[in-house]
């Protein structure tokens, strides 16, 4: 058969049903051959975001993501989406295109060293020299890409290549088993556990995972240790339970860091180090074990003093059938902090002040999203109050990056969700400025008749940095910009426009657009003066209680 063929049959072996992207000259081979296969296309407005729809893909179902580009500036659109995917350990696979390499026939026009760009932001990026070898090559893709700790990986496939006759057959996607942990170091961590007088449950996105789910709400019902999360590791364990503290949305400072630096045992299930810290250690401190498909990496902030590698599910099972009640244990301070941090989360969620401030902005956006509703937040100042304010009743349905912190892919990641759990309620929760980073995806949005609702929080700057820029005594200076009327741009596009004018219709117009066909737009004036009063100056003075 064709190689371009062969390399979409490869991909259908492999349980692919959807490609992202933006096809060039360089792939119209493998663009007929998809034409005819059980694939769908999805095309996009831009590389980039194909990139995070194809990652945000593989975060949701634990198979690649695929996206497609051409070469040249096709590939190096990609490469954000590529550190994207890799930081977060989200399974995608890049293809892209490439001049021929038996015969030039344009000298190096557009022609750079994809494969070797995508090295270093990959897991793996090869080019396929030979029709016979796609097989192989698909295949180690998807293994290495898929294995953990997830993430991106790269093919060039060649135009010359995808057009050659091939002789090999598909190679069978094989699955493959997660090594058990080593039973001595789960001895070790039960008798660590057992012995400490206030251990702390900590869950990073890493523990995202179906089976880990269930294992750690076992271990929590059945010890009464308290928890807390990363910001990727929201929903593991479902927010509502009686112990859990809260979201590590700040390193340090936060009311919920006077319970970490009271543990004297840290329990640490599916962090590691990509993910800004959730605390920070110091020597002869506070002891940590480091549950984790893979070993701690070590850094002047995270240096623990056990690691359990393997499954991580399994590990947490076999700490399950080794623990009950300690009668060393004493929550009693656990309990308190909970209180507090709960008297705080929850002390401005009706102030009717317009521009709405996050804390309501969050706490009204929590009434309307049904349990299994997804919301995926764009990177700026909101992602924090989101995190630390948001109660997230499942896994996966917060999704936000806090690997490599982008701008831009709040909105695609929400489409690739909506694709995913077609049944599900999402909501892309962007500022002003992520949301024109990729905002030309409005037009796939309604081209696909996707039932959505985007919300802009506006405030006509890049806040987050303005508000840093003043925190450290800088003066006001280039981070204020114009935006367009959204409600125009998004009729323009075929969407739906909405503007909120008064906090207390706020419910009642997400709910509008929650429950309504199509792709609904929402712009939000956000007033973020809250974030001086509580973020700094209310930390600044906060006493952990006694």
């Amino acid at each position: 058969m064709k190689a371009s063929d062969l390399f979409i049959k490869s991909l259908e072996h492999e349980g692919v049903d959807t490609i992202f992207g933006v096809p060039g000259e360089e792939n119209l081979d493998l663009l007929e051959s998809l034409r005819n296969s059980s694939i769908r296309l999805v095309l996009t407005r831009h590389e980039q975001a194909a990139g995070f729809m194809a990652a945000t893909y593989g975060r949701l179902s634990g198979k690649a993501g695929v996206c497609l580009s051409t070469l040249g500036p096709g590939a190096t659109n990609l490469v954000t989406s590529a550190a994207y995917a890799q930081l977060g350990a989200m399974p995608m696979l890049m293809i892209s295109g490439q001049k021929p390499i038996k015969k030039s026939k344009q000298g190096h026009f557009q022609i750079i060293d994809v494969v070797e760009m995508m090295r270093p932001l990959t897991k793996f990026s090869k080019q396929v020299i030979h029709g016979n070898s796609i097989p192989v090559v698909v295949r180690e893709a998807f293994r290495i890409a898929e294995e953990e700790r997830p993430g991106a990986v790269h093919i060039e496939l060649p135009e010359d290549i995808a057009a050659e006759d091939s002789t090999s057959e598909p190679q069978e996607a094989v699955g493959s088993r997660r090594p058990n942990p080593d039973e001595s170091a789960l001895d070790q961590a039960a008798e660590m556990i057992r012995t400490a007088s206030r251990p702390l449950l900590l869950i990073g996105a890493g523990a995202n995972r179906n089976q880990t789910c269930r294992a750690l709400r076992r271990l929590v019902d059945q010890t009464g240790i308290y928890f807390f999360n990363t910001q990727m590791g929201k929903g593991v364990v479902d927010e509502r339970h009686p112990r859990f503290l809260g979201t590590a949305a700040l390193s340090d400072k936060d009311y919920l860091h006077c319970a970490i630096e009271r543990a004297d045992l840290i329990i640490n299930v599916g962090h590691d180090v990509i993910e800004k810290p959730p605390f920070f250690m110091t020597p002869g401190g506070t002891r940590v074990i480091h549950i984790n498909y893979f070993s701690a990496k070590v850094d002047e902030v995270y240096f623990p003093q056990l690691n359990v590698v393997g499954d991580i599910a399994q590990s947490i099972e076999g700490l399950n059938h080794r623990l009950e009640l300690s009668p060393n244990w004493n929550f009693e301070y656990f309990d308190r902090v909970k209180q507090e941090v709960e008297q705080h989360i929850e002390e401005k969620n009706d102030d009717p002040r317009f521009p709405v401030i996050p804390q309501r902005l969050v706490a009204e956006i929590r009434k309307v999203m049904p349990e299994d509703g997804i919301i995926t937040l764009d990177n700026g100042i909101y992602k924090i109050w989101f995190a630390r304010n948001y109660k997230a009743y499942a896994s996966n349905t917060v999704l936000l990056d806090n690997a490599l912190a982008t701008m831009g892919a709040g909105f695609p990641s929400a489409l690739s969700a909506k694709m995913v759990h077609p049944g599900r309620k999402v909501m892309a929760i962007c500022g002003d400025g992520g949301f024109m980073m990729n905002s030309q995806e409005l037009e796939t949005a309604v081209r696909l008749d996707m039932d959505i609702t985007l919300v802009i929080l506006r405030d006509d700057a890049y806040g987050m940095i303005k508000w840093k820029q003043a925190g450290m005594g800088f003066k006001s200076f280039g981070l204020d910009y114009g935006n367009p009327d959204f409600v125009k741009y998004a009729e323009a596009y075929g969407a739906q426009g909405h503007r909120l004018q008064d906090t207390e219709k706020l419910a009642e117009l997400l709910t509008h657009c929650l429950n309504s066909k199509g792709v609904h737009l929402v712009e939000i004036p956000v007033d973020y003066s809250e974030n001086e009063r509580v973020l700094i100056e209310e930390l600044e003075k906060k006493t952990c209680i006694l």
